[in-house]
């Protein structure tokens, strides 16, 4: 699905923001994204939502080497990509409904067929009597889940998560990620960037952690009792 070889990437002339960065995702697998403020986690999203273009390695995604795919193919593989941002980035004038029903009329999906997929995924995320709100009236949870929904009306083969947790309380913030973990079953392969270790202790899935650039060796589950990786449980990167 994803791989990351000795990848690096700078802005401009500065120094490199990301060293050497190689990890695999498996189809229909799960991933935390961890690391303090500034360790380059966002930057490692836009290299995987293809915002950016790496500065040196080499990024395969759905078996396309992104260094031999022009331009239009691009814009291809981008539509098999459903992110998730952190600031929603939803349209203040445009009501839940059309909100998420954007992105299959970009695409030039039929009326009929906005009409019934944007209801029934409404209804799924659980905001089926807030259709015909406007986003200044929602909540910041509620903010999000039509932010989910808007991501994944193109049934999309990976979701990119940016801190979807980091402004709602505990109870939303598990109530979204049961929505990710849905997805994940249903075959998504889904990768979520946080700050929350108590999401992370609680859902048990591997984590990629990023310190000054630079990826751990393994992904890791933590251990609730101890905060750390439990001995002899590290798994390579892309296996569950």
């Amino acid at each position: 699905m994803v791989r990351f070889e000795n990848v690096g990437l700078r802005y401009g002339n500065g120094p490199e923001v990301l060293r050497d960065i190689s990890f695999e995702l498996a189809p229909g697998s799960f991933h935390f994204l961890t690391g303090p403020t500034g360790a380059g986690k966002s930057s490692l999203l836009k290299l995987l939502y293809l915002s950016e273009r790496p500065s040196r390695g080499l990024i395969t995604l759905f078996d396309q080497p992104l260094s031999k795919t022009p331009r239009p193919r691009l814009a291809e593989l981008r539509r098999r990509i459903g992110v998730v941002f952190q600031d929603f980035r939803l349209l203040d004038h445009l009501t839940v409904f059309d909100n998420v029903a954007l992105p299959l009329r970009i695409a030039g999906y039929s009326e009929k067929k906005v009409q019934e997929g944007v209801t029934d995924l409404i209804g799924w995320v659980g905001l089926g009597d807030r259709m015909q709100a406007l986003p200044p009236t929602l909540s910041g949870g509620q903010k999000q889940l039509v932010a989910i929904a808007r991501a994944v009306i193109t049934s999309p083969k990976l979701i990119i998560a940016d801190e979807p947790t980091g402004n709602i309380d505990r109870e939303m913030s598990m109530r979204i990620m049961r929505l990710f973990i849905e997805l994940n079953k249903l075959g998504t392969t889904c990768i979520v960037a946080t700050h929350d270790m108590y999401l992370v202790d609680r859902l048990q899935k591997p984590v990629l952690e990023i310190f000054e650039g630079k990826l751990a060796e393994a992904s890791w589950w933590l251990d609730p009792a101890k905060g750390r990786p439990p001995e002899g449980n590290a798994a390579p990167l892309g296996f569950e």
